[in-house]
């Protein structure tokens, strides 16, 4: 496909894109544009979320930390078994 098809086929499906989710889209693709190198990208994708339990009393973070960390020991405890029980 040349590449004038390909974009008249991106710019028909962008009009086809509800009003309410455009700026989405333009996130999306201006992120894709600028992401020159995936070093640039992740670290601004990742940054998008810090500080987003900023909010979280302690209590619940806490809580939340050690439920997640229950769980890891739980799903590691098993593999470890298994992967060591061939030797």
């Amino acid at each position: 496909m040349d590449v004038s098809s390909l974009k008249a086929k991106l710019l028909a499906e962008v009009q086809q894109v509800p009003e309410n989710r455009l700026a989405a889209l333009y996130d999306l693709i201006h992120h894709f544009r600028m992401a020159v190198d995936d070093t640039e990208f992740n670290t601004h994708a990742t940054m998008n979320y810090a500080g987003c339990w900023s909010d979280l009393p302690d209590q619940v973070f806490d809580d939340f930390v050690a439920d997640i960390s229950s769980r890891r020991q739980q799903a590691f405890s098993g593999r470890r078994t298994d992967e060591t029980s061939d030797g």
